[in-house]
């Protein structure tokens, strides 16, 4: 029998998702995870909120919360959501949960062992009032491309270029 792992690009918790997100990624997945089970082979379907990175924790700075705790009610607000569409997740998960963490350093050391995985140096803005490094959302600018004063330090928002 033909095994199928089926994936979605996992939504970000900063936020109740808007329509194209669900008609965008985990839509076309949820269709074709149906199909494959309709023909009869072995589906796996995932998915999974994503509570790493800057934007979970710009979002739960603006709602006044802990990134933790906001990012555990995110979740199930989006688990909701994913019932309320009838989505065929066999899992939905948490980038955040210890399952993951293990999956991960279990591929990561495969990576590694491989020669895959090499280090590297390089400059970032380190905040001393905050006392850490500044992710690039955090910094704000004038473009050097547009000279739109509001571009974040990864990609302008006026005229799309990656900073």
């Amino acid at each position: 029998m033909t095994r199928h792992l089926i994936t979605s690009a996992i939504p970000y918790i900063n936020g109740i998702k808007h329509l194209g997100n669900l008609i965008g990624s985990q839509l076309p997945a949820d269709l074709f995870a149906r199909y494959q089970r309709g023909r009869g082979r072995e589906v796996l379907f995932l998915c999974a909120t994503d509570e790493h990175g800057t934007p979970a924790e710009l979002a739960a700075k603006k709602a006044g919360k802990p990134v933790d705790e906001f990012c555990a009610e995110m979740h199930e607000v989006q688990a909701r959501i994913a019932e309320g569409f009838r989505l065929s997740f066999d899992h939905f998960g948490r980038s955040s949960s210890p399952q993951n963490h293990a999956l991960t350093q279990h591929f990561a050391g495969k990576l590694q062992e491989n020669g895959l995985i090499r280090e590297v140096s390089e400059e970032q803005v380190y905040s001393h009032a905050d006392g850490r490094f500044l992710p690039d959302r955090y910094i704000e600018g004038t473009c050097p491309n547009c000279a739109y004063n509001k571009a974040r330090g990864d990609q302008c928002e006026n005229c799309t270029k990656q900073l």
